[in-house]
């Protein structure tokens, strides 16, 4: 069956039917790579798949992460779930819903901050892939910022200004400003920072983006002051309005994104009364340089 894309959003994102996740091909594949290619973010609904599926499918792209192996992200539902899976949830192991305190739930906090995923780490993330299992009755969406188009449309002044501009990214960096989440002297040493250009290139289509977001803490050899300034001046233009889509999940969506070309973060919900229980995998990229 032929793959029919309806566009969310006037400059990206795209419902995608005619995909089955449950049966994937190379064929698949391919179709899937083009069209995010064109759409940066694309909704697959009514995937009915568990969790080994969602990894076979997944598995098509490439290689995919493990979680950290921070007590917070060991603290949610993990033990039911192939090593690949990240659960996105509320739910502890015994699929009570988190206490103010847990651990895990402090560490997911800061997914309501903009962010992409895996900067933070050595190997950066082509496609992250995340299906819902359980959403709550109001709130809980996910918004993605374009930010290919926000490169795009930065003054030439601008662009001249970041070209090979590097910025550090820490997993500690995001974790601290929302959330109260205390990494131990293990788990900092587990997860060292990394530097990535500030400009990012998709060698699948060369188009630029903007690498930003809550898990960079300075630009490299710049003065703090200075570098934070940058860095909120250019967050403050990637999520204008008119460069975000706000996906509100239903039940077996299958949403993927590629980390290459947008950010995004959660929408606040009752966490305390109600469930949100979703599971990602996320496809590797190349290695790139310890500090």
């Amino acid at each position: 069956m032929a793959l029919h894309a309806r566009r969310l959003h006037p400059m990206f994102a795209a419902e995608i039917t005619g995909a089955d996740a449950r049966h994937p091909t190379p064929g698949l594949r391919d179709d899937i790579e083009f069209l995010m290619d064109q759409y940066g973010v694309c909704v697959l609904p009514a995937q009915d798949i568990d969790a080994d599926q969602q990894v076979a499918f997944a598995r098509l792209f490439g290689t995919l992460e493990h979680p950290p192996g921070a007590r917070g992200s060991r603290g949610a539902r993990t033990a039911k779930y192939p090593p690949e899976i990240f659960p996105i949830t509320n739910l502890t192991e015994d699929g009570e819903i988190q206490a103010e305190d847990n651990a895990a739930r402090q560490y997911r906090l800061a997914n309501l901050l903009w962010h992409t995923d895996s900067t933070f780490r050595q190997t950066g993330a082509t496609y992250s892939m995340l299906h819902a299992s359980v959403i709550p009755p109001s709130g809980g969406d996910t918004q993605f910022a374009d930010t290919a188009t926000a490169y795009d449309t930065l003054s030439d002044a601008m662009k001249a200004r970041i070209e090979g501009l590097q910025a550090t990214h820490s997993i500690w960096e995001s974790r601290g400003k929302l959330g109260g989440y205390q990494p131990t002297d293990e788990e900092r040493a587990a997860r060292p920072p990394a530097r990535h250009p500030l400009v990012k290139i998709n060698p699948r289509t060369g188009r630029r983006s903007l690498l930003i977001a809550s898990h960079v803490s300075d630009i490299v050899g710049w003065p703090e002051a200075e570098g934070r300034a940058l860095i909120d001046a250019l967050m403050d233009h990637a999520t204008r309005p008119e460069l975000i889509y706000t996906h509100t999940w239903r039940v077996g969506d299958l949403v993927i994104w590629d980390n290459r070309s947008t950010m995004h973060r959660a929408t606040p919900f009752d966490d305390a009364r109600h469930v949100r229980d979703l599971r990602r995998v996320t496809v590797r990229e190349y290695e790139t340089a310890r500090l």
